[in-house]
């Protein structure tokens, strides 16, 4: 097991990525964060403090579950479904997903399809912790915190706070596990 981030490495990605997404959309009005369940959850309401923390106004944040609309329902063991929480309408908007590891696209691509049954928002960007690669789908982030490249044999976890009691980033062999 090698770790790649620590807590520090985590809170300087998200400030980085948060001043990136100020850039990029010209500030905050009008931003929607979105944490996909379960580790973007915490992710993007860290990324909304990190934001308000450089505005000094409030950015919306919630989560969006996207367990019935994954592709591979039939492979996974099954899992209870997370709560997906929209801070208001979301047309006119510009929606950040939020997800903690980035990998084939395919959470992603689910992502997308729960997001239009609730609504049509101007744009949609994407925000990742972690990019590792691998990618199955034609799905690129805008934001990432860290570019980890990876084998098909490696899992890559992160460890939070809000869940887990600490922060980090693992790479683990998946003959560890």
């Amino acid at each position: 097991m090698a770790q790649v981030m620590d807590g520090g490495d985590m809170d300087r990605a998200i400030q980085r990525i948060a001043h990136e997404i100020l850039e990029k959309n010209r500030g905050s009005e009008d931003i929607v964060l979105l944490g996909i369940q379960t580790r973007g959850v915490p992710l993007g309401e860290r990324l909304a403090l990190a934001l308000e923390g450089i505005e000094g106004t409030p950015v919306a944040a919630g989560s969006l579950d996207i367990g019935l609309y994954r592709d591979d329902l039939d492979q996974r063991p099954k899992t209870e479904l997370g709560a997906t929480n929209v801070p208001g309408p979301i047309g006119e908007k510009t929606v950040i997903l939020v997800d903690d590891v980035l990998y084939t696209g395919r959470t992603i691509r689910a992502a997308l399809d729960a997001l239009a049954d609730i609504g049509r928002p101007s744009r949609v960007q994407l925000a990742a912790l972690v990019d590792r690669g691998h990618r199955e789908l034609p799905i690129r982030p805008d934001y990432v915190g860290k570019n980890v490249p990876t084998s098909r044999r490696e899992r890559v976890s992160v460890r939070l706070v809000e869940m887990d009691g600490e922060d980090g980033v693992v790479i683990e062999s998946r003959d560890e596990t």
